[in-house]
Formats: structure tokens, sequence, C-alpha cells
């Protein structure tokens, strides 16, 4: 994605919209969220995870989050 596309991109409407696909699919991150250390960079925190999370997530995606 080019950079600029990157700065249109609102890093609190990307958490939500990563939360909702990743809720749809039986996935909770509990540290996701906005980092706030550099605003400018506009990042979103993904936080740890347990393994069992990670290896779900890893799933999900191979399938494209179908069921």
């Amino acid at each position: 994605m080019p950079t600029t596309e990157l700065r249109g991109v609102d890093p609190h409407a990307a958490v939500e919209s990563l939360r909702a696909a990743l809720t749809e699919v039986g996935i909770v991150f509990p540290s996701l969220g906005v980092d706030f250390a550099n605003p400018d960079l506009k990042l979103v925190e993904l936080g740890r995870v347990r393994a069992d999370v990670a290896e779900r997530l890893a799933e999900a995606l191979r399938r494209g989050g179908r069921e």
C-alpha cells in the first residue's frame, strides 16, 4: 500500500474493523488497540496472544476466514 494511502487510514477505525473480523472467526486479541507512542505512524498494537490463539488465527487465514 502506498504511503499516501496510509495517511488516510484512521487507526481507531482499523482497530474496530480488525476486532470485528477476528470476532467473526472466534478469535480475541485482548491487547488489540491503537498504539499512541507515535501518532504520526498510526500504528495498531496487536499485543500478545496465547499460542493457541495464534494457531487459530493462522488457520482462519489459511481458510480465508471461512468456517
